[in-house]
């Protein structure tokens, strides 16, 4: 079968150009040689200037030669240096359920990598950009990171290099050529339009950006608008040369994108202002929930968004979900400061964090239902937003309460889309700012606690939903007790404590019903219920359970939920004796969990897996198989959650493994399975027809 791609494999994750690359055709080659020949290169250079283009354009270049990929981490929208590691991890598309430090996670996945790092735009975090990259390449050997950088990180072995301004009479001008002919089609270079396009190129020091805002505001092709196009430019300078200002390349840049601020008109200059609370790319839709208010008509800002693109202030990209847009640092930067002089940050900001709400709101709503793959795809995108809006709320007084809700809106993220270490970093410090019997505050309890129980710390979880259940009690909130009373049960079962589960469960249940609750929460504790039963040795009452949860899932479009329903299915098949359709059962639950990175339900069927192809014969094909699987656990946590039951189909396949075998040959495979990366372990589990390896296979 074709073999399935994990994220942490794909070769060349770099964004697309979408405007033409001009000219650097000296530079971008000699940066290729530096890239190979150094393990960590910066490129500096004012801002504007094109480092990040340069970069990208080199890495794109050479992503074929690195194994493992090239990874581009965005850092222009992060301010808390705490937040790099996450940031880093995110972009490298690392899963771990553990409660190992992130950085632990970060450098224990990156040890065995052949990868390009690109840490784009690392100037407001230099010191911490500059630890964690010394840090990353003395763990990880075949590691190489590319910097972009106004300033060198200062690391023992970098090397830099510096992208300078564009000659005026060569690419500046046919960059300016192409980005006016964008602006403006009937614009032609041709022997009369030259001359000046030159002198505005020199006067703007060949400095691609402010080229790039020069030729959006052409409106046609004869010299005359060009010269005038270039007093109004020479008016501005010399204003700045009257204040006593010394013009430097990089005051250039500044003065050409004050001018085209002040060449907005007002409502374009207030959107500019506001859309710079956005971490990343957005859709207009966002735009008008954050940036409309009485002062700026929500009608207007897909217009205003169109003008602003047109004058190359704003760039706008097509992805798989539509058309989104996203401000260049400098001009995000010049807005930011803008809006802090209106007096606007943090009302800009609460409306940011507001539509995260809304965001994260209507995922959790449509979780349960047919677009539970949309709402992982849509959310992960999204990744950034919520960074911001979560770190803006847990450091403004008086937000505190509102990032509560967010990180507890947000558990289906965490915890579904293999986000756990995030999860828990923002839910610890959300209790950390808030106290009392908030709902808010309830709800980041039982979710914290959930958290903690698939990161094996039980102690903790045991802590926070006891904590949140004597809250709910005292603050009469049904729905808190029903979820705390829940998780109580999840964190017995992992005990083995199935009796108690069993009761936990069952309480769990009838609150649920009392409160007319449905959702992929209420299904799990179906089939949780139905877990303990078949531990148990229940296994008529279990299954079905577990056939009614799948049902209504089905009914409902929900898929997450149902592929732990098909589990416990799985697991009654092969203790009943029905081999073929366990084998079926389990390749589903895994091919489901697989696409929403739940490594949990990822690495269970797994194990059911091995234990059928022991079963059947294929022990050298079981142990190599369980071996990734135990490649997969250390990444979860403690394997199979120290459960004697979870372990059984474990055990099983290990003993049967190594009575075919023998400890020697045994151990030799389960080592090769150990070798084996997430997607290449998901592949050779759903091969449909495994037989027995061969002797070195």
């Amino acid at each position: 079968m074709r073999p399935l791609r994990d994220e942490s494999t794909v070769t060349h994750q770099l964004p697309p150009e979408n405007t033409p690359f001009v000219g650097r055709s000296r530079e971008v080659p000699a940066l290729r040689r530096l890239i190979e020949s150094s393990r960590l290169v910066t490129v500096t250079g004012l801002g504007g200037i094109g480092k990040t283009r340069v970069a990208l354009r080199a890495a794109s270049d050479l992503a074929s030669g690195f194994g493992d990929g090239v990874r581009l981490v965005e850092l222009y929208g992060l301010q808390d240096a705490e937040l790099l590691v996450h940031a880093v991890a995110t972009a490298a598309s690392v899963t771990d359920h553990t409660t190992r430090p992130q950085d632990e996670v970060l450098t224990g996945h990156l040890a065995d990598k052949h990868l390009l790092l690109i840490l784009d735009t690392c100037e407001h975090l230099v010191d911490a950009t500059a630890r964690l990259a010394a840090h990353l390449l003395s763990a990880a050997p075949k590691l190489h990171i590319l910097a972009t950088s106004r300033q060198p990180l200062g690391v023992p072995g970098e090397k830099t290099f510096t992208v300078e301004p564009m000659r005026a009479t060569g690419d500046a001008v046919r960059l300016f050529a192409q980005r006016a002919h964008a602006a403006c089609p009937d614009f032609e270079l041709n022997a009369r339009t030259r001359p000046a396009a030159e002198r505005i190129c020199a006067r703007l020091d060949g400095i691609p950006l402010a080229i790039e805002l020069a030729a959006g505001r052409l409106c046609g092709e004869r010299p005359e608008e060009l010269l005038a196009l270039l007093a109004l430019l020479d008016d501005r300078f010399q204003l700045a040369a009257d204040e006593g200002k010394h013009v430097s390349r990089h005051s250039t840049l500044l003065t050409t994108i004050g001018w085209s601020h002040e060449l907005c008109p007002p409502a374009e200059r207030l959107l500019w202002a506001r859309l710079s609370v956005f971490a990343g790319s957005f859709t207009c839709e966002a735009a008008e929930e954050v940036c409309a208010d009485a002062a700026l008509d929500r009608a207007d800002v897909g217009r205003l968004l169109t003008s602003l693109t047109g004058k190359s202030l704003l760039v706008r990209e097509e992805g798989p979900d539509g058309a989104q847009f996203r401000q260049l640092d400098t001009v995000r930067a010049y807005g930011a400061e803008w809006l802090r002089r209106l007096g606007d940050e943090e009302p800009a900001r609460a409306r940011h964090l507001a539509w995260c709400q809304q965001f994260a709101a209507r995922g959790e709503a449509d979780w349960f239902g047919p677009g539970q793959a949309s709402v992982f795809r849509a959310t992960r995108s999204a990744h950034a937003q919520f960074l911001a809006a979560l770190d803006f709320a847990l450091s403004t007084p008086g937000r505190e309460r509102a990032g509560a809700r967010l990180a507890g809106t947000l558990w289906f993220y965490w915890v579904g889309c293999g986000l756990l270490g995030d999860g828990r970093y923002w839910l610890d410090r959300a209790l950390a700012a808030t106290a009392g019997l908030g709902r808010d505050r309830l709800k980041a309890l039982w979710v914290d606690g959930y958290v903690a129980i698939l990161q094996g710390d039980a102690k903790a979880a045991a802590a926070l939903l006891t904590e949140c259940r004597a809250g709910a009690l005292r603050g009469d909130d049904d729905t808190a007790y029903a979820y705390s009373t829940h998780r109580l049960g999840c964190a017995a079962l992992m005990r083995d404590e199935h009796a108690a589960a069993e009761r936990y469960f069952r309480a769990a249940l009838t609150s649920y019903a009392d409160l007319d609750e449905l959702d992929s929460n209420v299904m799990m504790a179906r089939i949780e219920l139905a877990m303990a039963l078949a531990f148990q040795g229940d296994l008529a009452s279990a299954v079905p359970l577990c056939e009614e949860a799948r049902a209504t899932c089905e009914a409902h479009g929900e898929r997450w939920a149902k592929a732990y329903a098909l589990y416990v299915l799985s697991f009654a098949a092969w203790a009943d004796g029905r081999s073929g359709e366990a084998a079926k059962l389990a390749r589903e639950c895994l091919t489901i969990n697989y696409e929403f990175r739940d490594l949990v339900g990822v690495v269970l069927p797994v194990e059911v897996i091995a234990l059928l192809w022991a079963s059947r014969g294929a022990c050298e094909q079981a142990a190599v198989l369980q071996g990734a699987a135990r490649r997969v656990w250390d990444r979860v946590g403690l394997p199979l959650f120290g459960s004697a039951h979870f372990n059984a189909p474990h055990d099983a396949a290990v003993a049967l493994a190594r009575e075919s075998l023998g400890e020697a040959g045994y151990q030799e495979a389960f080592e090769r399975g150990g070798s084996l990366g997430l997607d290449e372990a998901v592949t050779l589990a759903l091969e449909p027809d495994s037989q027995p390896l061969r002797a070195g296979q």
